[in-house]
């Protein structure tokens, strides 16, 4: 694992394979909870089919044999995340979305990778549901769904989880249009503390298709790298709707990422990023994620 490898030669020392060990086992167990796995496209790739049915009252959902209650499940929710998430990114789903959900572990392991996930997002915009969502997980359902459908209308405009979009972006976005969907394990407070001890995201690091700035050498769990990255993603929203939203629909029509932020709020990633951390390190933690009362408008 990557990130084991930057554990190694980063910021934490270790004494020998054991321990090394732990600290891989540890970070694994933290990704498979957050619940998303885009990454990269050799880490989520359809690799085999099967036989999915198409929900009968929802054909957007489509199940495993055996399965179908649990698409049921999906279809109840499926209206308000679709809504949620339209809201969020300024504008409807440019393609239908395609929801598979498998009933056994064996048939999201056939789809994904790296199967110790609740959701996935592949290369081709497909969402995949883990059983776990339905089982021990079944009270993260609305929010994970809502969640990696963010990724999904993202993917359907710029591409899979595109590199020329940073990572902090991309689950930030997500994070915040869910309501905190993949960070409900690190608490604002629990952030803010982080940031206090210098375990803070990058928001000007440049990803590339084989190297993703995902917290993990500053120290962050996923839960943490996802709940900066929502709170960032507030707080720009917080400062000028309307400058947040023309820069998110210029990121959808894509545009330079750094480009574009500069253009709509006068200012670069590092210097946003710098008064951001500041402004959550002088009054606790409460800047970044209030909402607007008002539905932004969608076009």
């Amino acid at each position: 694992m990557g990130a084991g490898a930057r554990w190694r030669g980063g910021r934490l020392t270790v004494s020998g394979v054991m321990q090394q060990g732990l600290v891989a086992l540890l970070l694994l167990a933290a990704a498979a909870l957050s619940g998303c796995a885009n990454v990269s496209d050799r880490q989520t790739m359809l690799t085999t089919e099967a036989p999915f049915i198409p929900l009968e009252s929802d054909a957007r959902v489509l199940f495993e044999p055996g399965a179908k209650d649990q698409a049921e499940q999906v279809a109840r929710h499926l209206p308000q995340a679709i809504a949620d998430v339209e809201a969020g990114h300024y504008r409807p789903f440019p393609e239908p979305v395609r929801i598979y959900v498998c009933g056994t572990e064996e048939c999201f392991a056939s789809h994904v990778v790296s199967p110790n996930l609740s959701a996935a997002v592949v290369p081709n915009n497909r969402l995949f549901l883990a059983p776990r969502l339905f089982a021990r997980e079944s009270q993260r359902l609305p929010a994970i769904l809502t969640h990696e459908l963010s990724h999904v209308h993202l993917g359907q405009q710029i591409g899979h989880f595109s590199p020329t979009v940073p990572a902090w972006f991309h689950e930030g976005l997500a994070a915040y249009v869910s309501h905190g969907g993949g960070a409900e394990f690190a608490s604002e407070a629990q952030s803010v503390q982080a940031m206090r001890e210098g375990r803070r995201f990058d928001p000007a690091a440049h990803d590339s298709a084989d190297s993703r700035n995902r917290g993990e050498r500053a120290g962050l769990t996923p839960f943490l790298f996802y709940r900066q990255s929502m709170m960032f993603v507030g707080y720009l929203k917080n400062l000028a709707e309307d400058r947040f939203r023309d820069f998110l629909l210029a990121v959808e029509n894509k545009s330079d990422f750094d480009a574009a932020f500069a253009n709509f709020f006068e200012t670069d990633l590092a210097t946003a990023g710098g008064r951001f951390f500041a402004s959550e390190l002088g009054n606790g933690g409460t800047q970044g994620v209030a909402r607007s009362a008002v539905t932004p408008e969608i076009r």
